[in-house]
């Protein structure tokens, strides 16, 4: 895993997640991890890792990527892990 990486995942598993993360990263970080990111309607995103899948939506103003987003992500990691 690279340094961008590593950074990336601390962020969104610290005690106060920050709300510059972008969206991108986030995208770049799951591929990275194996995962199968697909579009599906407007800005939602269907992302299965390890068997598991969720749905994602990309931020609408801006790449940033909400709390609840951060949230959401953060429980799918961690119950796959």
């Amino acid at each position: 895993m690279t340094k961008k990486h590593d950074k990336v995942l601390e962020a969104i598993f610290a005690d106060h997640p920050s709300a510059n993360i972008h969206w991108q990263e986030i995208e770049s970080l799951l591929t990275h991890l194996g995962a199968d990111v697909r579009e599906c309607r407007g800005a939602r995103l269907v992302v299965c890792l390890n068997g598991r899948e969720t749905t994602l939506h990309r931020p609408h103003h801006g790449a940033a990527v909400g709390k609840n987003e951060l949230h959401q992500l953060r429980q799918f990691l961690r119950e796959g892990s």
